[in-house]
């Protein structure tokens, strides 16, 4: 496709998320983005944030007429709003995230606009002993049937190239990031379990304040991470490069193994063997949970294989290259700068 020209209009959906953070700011610096339009259910001022670009419109995923009003005029519209945690049930959840999606979709369309890129997740490979080390985008998509938010995620993926098919006139961008970290980061957005979440704020909190640091048992699973500001750039080239549509994996530069997270963390890492691990996460995940809160056992199965993809289609296409490595976004996170 040919690089975009001055005077765009972007439509961005979930704009105060850790995605939009990273995104923002690139689009305020951009002389090819004239106008940004942030839609979001509640209301929010764009000045608070030093965004001069952006004008505030509200809107519900699930009204597919107030989305269709809100990006009118959108050039692009960029849909960040997915709900990964709360107290919602999944058929509220489905409605948010599938439903609401192809609502965003369908209103980029009427609207008129010509680019709809959407950010998906590693987690709609799954996380399977069979996993090459390396995935690219030709791997297919087969999500642990145990883990809602990676059936999401895949089933979107499908839903949205149905749609595209349907509509040529509007070119679909589809990113594939691991787990999104930085200054932003809101409890580790995509693919953190929830059950480490509390471990995570006492060690950020307390442990890391000890003389010395507190001993656990990791395995030495690899993982990848990707800070926010390299989330946005991808963004960036999804709206306003030359590369064509599809699908793009993305992460920071390098692995991270368990243990070096661990360490960043505040602990004193111990070796501990990878299959009894293996074997716990599986038995764990297999747990029912009701009611859905979501269930913390499901997010285990994120942690259980490793899911390595191979960048190199983001770089040779979109022109795409991560300035963070994996280990520095979890240090961004841990000690934001400021």
């Amino acid at each position: 496709m040919a690089p975009r020209t001055k005077g765009l209009t972007v439509a961005v959906t979930g704009p105060t998320g850790t995605f939009g953070y990273g995104l923002m700011p690139l689009l305020e610096a951009d002389d090819r983005v004239a106008r940004v339009i942030g839609v979001a259910r509640r209301p929010f001022d764009p000045a608070a944030h030093g965004w001069t670009k952006m004008t505030y419109r509200q809107g519900d995923v699930r009204e597919p007429a107030v989305l269709e009003e809100a990006f009118a005029g959108a050039d692009v519209v960029v849909h960040l709003a997915f709900l990964v945690t709360g107290t919602a049930g999944r058929e509220a959840t489905k409605a948010i995230n599938v439903d609401g999606t192809l609502n965003a979709f369908h209103a980029a369309s009427a609207a008129g606009a010509d680019r709809f890129v959407y950010s998906s997740s590693v987690a709609a490979y799954g996380f399977h002993a069979d996993n090459p080390i390396g995935m690219t985008e030709e791997w297919p998509t087969r999500p642990d049937p145990r883990f809602f938010y990676a059936q999401e995620k895949a089933e979107l993926e499908g839903l949205l190239r149905e749609a595209a098919a349907g509509h040529p006139e509007l070119a679909l961008y589809l990113l594939r990031p691991p787990v999104v970290l930085g200054p932003h980061a809101m409890g580790a957005k995509d693919v953190i379990p929830d059950l480490l979440k509390p471990l995570t704020n006492v060690a950020t909190e307390a442990f890391r304040r000890l003389p010395f640091p507190i001993p656990a048992f990791i395995p030495d699973l690899p993982m990848q991470f990707i800070h926010e500001e390299d989330v946005g750039r991808a963004l960036l080239l999804c709206i306003t490069g030359s590369g064509p549509p599809g699908a793009y994996n993305i992460a920071g530069t390098g692995t991270v193994t368990a243990r070096d997270a661990a360490r960043v963390l505040g602990f004193a890492a111990l070796p501990m063997p990878t299959a009894p691990f293996q074997r716990f996460t599986q038995i764990l995940a297999s747990i029912p949970m009701v009611p859905y809160v979501p269930p913390a056992t499901e997010w285990v199965t994120a942690i259980s294989h490793p899911a390595i993809m191979d960048c190199t289609k983001a770089e040779r296409q979109l022109g795409w290259h991560p300035r963070y490595s994996g280990i520095d976004s979890l240090r961004a996170t841990v000690d934001p700068p400021g």
